[in-house]
């Protein structure tokens, strides 16, 4: 029987995620996309382009959501979500949004807030560009398993 006193205390601890999450390439990605996204809020709203804080908001919401949902295995939990799909499709609008915003940010305006939140945004392009590719992969995987059980399993049986 494990000492009672030697379990860590419940409380703040019990929020944050696992260490092996955090050190997972899936965490560290969604990590790096939450705090660019919140960067990039905070730009837009200090800058000129107050317009295009809206995605950036969304999609720090987003991510976040999901670095918690994946840090906590809700994924395997409601199997009724396909999750890679899902991950993939945000992962590619954000990318082209931000890609989008960072263009009219850095062209169109001229104050500083909105140059550094055009800059953020090339980097959260890149962040979203490199998890979509990485989603790509896993979820061509995934269908491919799924693919070599429907037509030939069910002719053999």
């Amino acid at each position: 029987m494990e000492d009672p006193e030697s379990a860590p205390p419940p409380g703040l601890s019990s929020l944050l995620p696992p260490r092996e999450f955090l050190r997972s390439r899936k965490g560290q990605l969604l990590l790096a996309e939450s705090v660019l996204s919140f960067i990039i809020f905070i730009c837009y709203i200090a800058s000129l382009a107050a317009s295009f804080m809206m995605a950036p908001l969304l999609e720090f919401l987003l991510a976040l959501f999901l670095f918690f949902a994946y840090a906590s295995r809700l994924n395997e939990k409601f199997k009724g979500v396909h999750w890679p799909l899902a991950d993939f499709l945000r992962c590619v609008t954000a990318a082209i949004i931000y890609f989008s915003i960072s263009i009219a940010a850095v062209s169109k305006y001229s104050d500083g807030a909105s140059k550094a939140a055009g800059v953020f945004g090339f980097a959260a392009t890149i962040v979203f560009a490199i998890d979509f590719y990485i989603t790509f992969n896993d979820l061509v995987t995934f269908l491919k398993q799924g693919s070599s059980d429907s037509p030939e399993g069910r002719k053999t049986e």
